[in-house]
């Protein structure tokens, strides 16, 4: 049988944090949100792309995990209606835990940072095709780490988003 994982539709600073962080304008005119502290990486250069993803048909299939050893992976949307962003902590052998996949509904006018080291899946936009800039730190053997997986449903309680 497959794995159902439900999404949730709030995210948080709180609640994203075992993860990483969430990317968000200020509240204020004027004030500024530094996330200086997710950059950089002994021996790594920084990578600036942005990615085209073409809209996901839900219930959404999950069947493999990446993570990122050794730098956080920040992505910004640049024309983004709403995505899922499917996380997981490591195992104490650095295998994904597959019992506490989380996956959260996320405004298109929020981006997100993956702590080094946190499994997850690639994006998947939904409603229509979108664009992120993404940042990361490259230049280590292994700076990207890919699982297969037994598949996971990604779906709300009613079955949609």
């Amino acid at each position: 049988m497959m794995q159902s994982v439900a999404i949730q539709s709030g995210i948080s600073s709180d609640r994203f944090a075992p993860y990483g962080a969430i990317i968000d304008r200020p509240a204020q005119a004027g004030d500024r949100a530094f996330y200086s502290r997710w950059l950089g990486g002994e021996g790594l250069e920084p990578v600036f792309h942005v990615n085209n993803v073409p809209m996901t048909t839900m219930p959404a299939l999950v069947n493999r995990l990446e993570r990122h050893p050794h730098a956080a992976q920040c992505f910004v949307p640049l024309d983004v209606s709403r995505y899922l962003v499917t996380v997981a902590q490591s195992r104490p052998d650095g295998s994904p835990d597959l019992e506490q996949v989380e996956t959260f509904l996320v405004p298109g006018t929020l981006g997100v940072v993956y702590a080094p080291g946190v499994w997850h899946a690639g994006i998947s936009v939904i409603d229509r095709a979108g664009a992120f800039a993404v940042l990361m730190w490259r230049g280590a053997h292994d700076d990207d780490v890919f699982t297969d997986i037994s598949p996971l449903q990604l779906m709300t309680e009613e079955g949609q988003v």
